[in-house]
């Protein structure tokens, strides 16, 4: 019995090499600055076109400023590449959603917003967080640069097949726990590498009762514990989160794919390479102490002792611990915050800025934080802005920037100064992943929100609403 994965695989092998790798038909291919360049001039040295520029879009993201992007970019590396991107878009007749477009954004938010990403569809893009895509049913996964250019040349791609692997979820998650409380729970129990060299397919109660925005957060995070790509089966949530939207089919052909996108599940009976079971009940709102994603306890947790730690890994233990400043058994809660950042591909659609207001509405941003709120798309500033959340994060002391990776990634001028600490939304916190020196605690949205008026760690659930 054939599952999610097999199905959607076994539909996009043009054909199998004999002892080798298959060779995958990709329906979209998404490409931003910082991995295309190189492959852009790998065509233009062997003097080809791209193959299928129709299955193609471009958009800058990682390099981009969240302030003045109405003015050139001043750092001369970022713009080059942002430059390069558009200048590639045109030469080869790609469509490109270039800097203060309507429809830019980060990619892995605005490729299922405008309905460009699909169930069933093989989809890849130069950025392993390309897994997000594969929340709406589709098989999405990263690759690297000159995998890239054989998409461009070829609108195919030569890749081993993945082993297999279901994480279900039983049960519901508790109040003030999100999918990013659920992933971050996932990745230090598994530890990240617990997925390696598998693609997931997350399932369960607690799994379908997620929004497709809670979804887009799971599957983004599966790489950090070592998975090739996550996924979702399509249900009712996906057809509702789609239906409507531009690049979505219409009418009849929208009930044809419908139709065919409810075939989208593993088969009852189908066998998986590795099977996990986790319960909704244990998860807490969660946050992370040391230098990897999975290095994470419930915000209310003690750091773990050395003895706690396995042996193998105590030296990397010791090192983490002496990066972050922070010391074995020590309680979480009340650690001081300088910085917090609201975004990313991981956590920055509109649904995240409705819960980071919902703790700050009626309070002040503590005066010693600054704090970064980076709309993950210009619709999604828009859609936050028509729901008039710009002023209740405006009445709480704080300011919206312009869409953009921002802070989750020192690749432009969002950097955490050397030393200071910072909540971030974002799904790294590996040693200078926010600037040289930063240090990094993974959160939630809510976890965010209660630091940012805290001024330290805290637990946001006394502060929700009933």
């Amino acid at each position: 019995m054939p599952t999610l994965f097999d199905k959607i695989w076994d539909a996009h092998v043009v054909r199998t090499l004999e002892g080798g790798p298959a060779q995958l038909y990709i329906d979209r291919l998404y490409c931003h600055e910082v991995t295309s360049p190189q492959a852009f001039d790998g065509l233009r040295r062997r003097g080809i076109k791209c193959f299928r520029p129709e299955k193609i879009y471009c958009m800058p993201d990682h390099n981009i400023p969240t302030v003045g992007q109405e003015r050139p970019i001043a750092d001369p590396v970022s713009r080059a590449q942002v430059e390069a991107l558009d200048r590639n878009a045109r030469d080869f007749g790609l469509t490109c959603f270039g800097m203060m477009h309507p429809k830019n954004g980060i990619i892995h938010v605005a490729g299922p917003e405008q309905g460009l990403t699909l169930p069933g569809m093989a989809i890849v893009c130069g950025d392993s967080h390309t897994s997000t895509h594969g929340a709406l049913g589709a098989l999405a996964f990263g690759i690297g640069t000159s995998e890239v250019e054989m998409v461009l040349a070829t609108q195919c791609l030569l890749q081993n097949r993945p082993k297999t692997m279901r994480v279900t979820v039983d049960g519901r998650l508790g109040r003030g726990v999100t999918a990013k409380d659920l992933a971050l729970y996932m990745i230090a129990r598994l530890t990240t590498g617990g997925a390696t060299g598998h693609f997931v397919e997350y399932a369960g109660e607690a799994v379908r009762a997620l929004s497709m925005e809670g979804r887009l957060t799971l599957c983004n995070l599966s790489i950090e514990m070592g998975a090739r790509g996550g996924m979702v089966a399509p249900d009712e949530t996906t057809f509702a989160y789609l239906r409507g939207r531009e690049h979505a089919p219409k009418g009849e052909a929208w009930e044809r794919a419908v139709a065919y996108w409810r075939t989208l599940r593993s088969d009852d009976g189908a066998v998986f390479g590795k099977e996990v079971r986790f319960d909704a009940a244990q998860v807490e709102p969660m946050i992370t102490y040391g230098t990897n994603p999975g290095m994470g306890v419930a915000v209310t947790q003690r750091i773990p002792r050395l003895e706690d730690v396995p042996e193998a890994s105590r030296e990397s233990f010791r090192r983490a611990l002496a990066y972050m400043g922070f010391r074995p058994g020590e309680p979480m809660l009340g650690k001081r915050v300088d910085y917090v950042f609201l975004g990313g591909c991981t956590n920055g659609r509109v649904e995240d800025f409705r819960a980071f207001a919902s703790v700050v509405k009626g309070r002040r941003k503590a005066p010693h934080v600054v704090a970064w709120l980076v709309p993950g798309s210009w619709e999604v500033d828009a859609q936050l802005r028509r729901e008039g959340l710009d002023r209740v994060l405006e009445e709480a002391g704080f300011a919206l920037r312009q869409p953009g990776c921002s802070a989750c990634l020192a690749m432009n001028g969002d950097k955490v100064p050397p030393g200071l600490y910072a909540v971030s939304t974002g799904n790294r916190n590996f040693e200078g992943r926010q600037g040289p020196g930063a240090r990094t605690l993974l959160a939630s949205p809510l976890v965010a929100a209660a630091a940012a008026v805290a001024g330290e760690v805290a637990d946001p659930r006394p502060l929700l609403e009933p």
